[in-house]
């Protein structure tokens, strides 16, 4: 029995949706239900001055990723998905999902037009 790479590296992405379905689906929890702001729209490890007035974005954010990847994985379970199909759709919603986080937090954390 020959190691092939590509059969260990879909293993690897297929097994990381869990942790990370997991972690921003906590993350949407405390923001919704516990009103746990300290990990809204972190820059430089620092909240922003007004966490809870971008919260409802960041809640947003983590629960659209969870559930695009929630379908992914019962896409993937149930063989409704393609290989080429689904690694697509996680990855894109994996980075489209930093990418959108980081766009938060910058506007979040923005001083112009603010009189100093």
């Amino acid at each position: 029995m020959t190691f092939d790479i590509s059969v260990a590296m879909t293993w690897i992405l297929f097994l990381a949706l869990f942790p990370i379905c997991f972690y921003w689906a906590r993350r949407a929890w405390l923001i919704l239900f516990r009103h746990d702001f300290s990990e809204v729209a972190l820059k430089g490890g620092e909240s922003p001055p007004n966490p809870a007035k971008f919260a409802p974005y960041s809640a947003a954010i983590n629960l659209i990723g969870t559930a695009i990847l929630v379908g992914v994985v019962i896409g993937v379970v149930t063989a409704t998905l393609a290989y080429e199909t689904w690694s697509a759709i996680a990855g894109s919603t994996i980075w489209m999902k930093l990418i959108f986080d980081f766009i938060l937090s910058r506007q979040a954390h923005s001083t112009l037009g603010k009189k100093k």
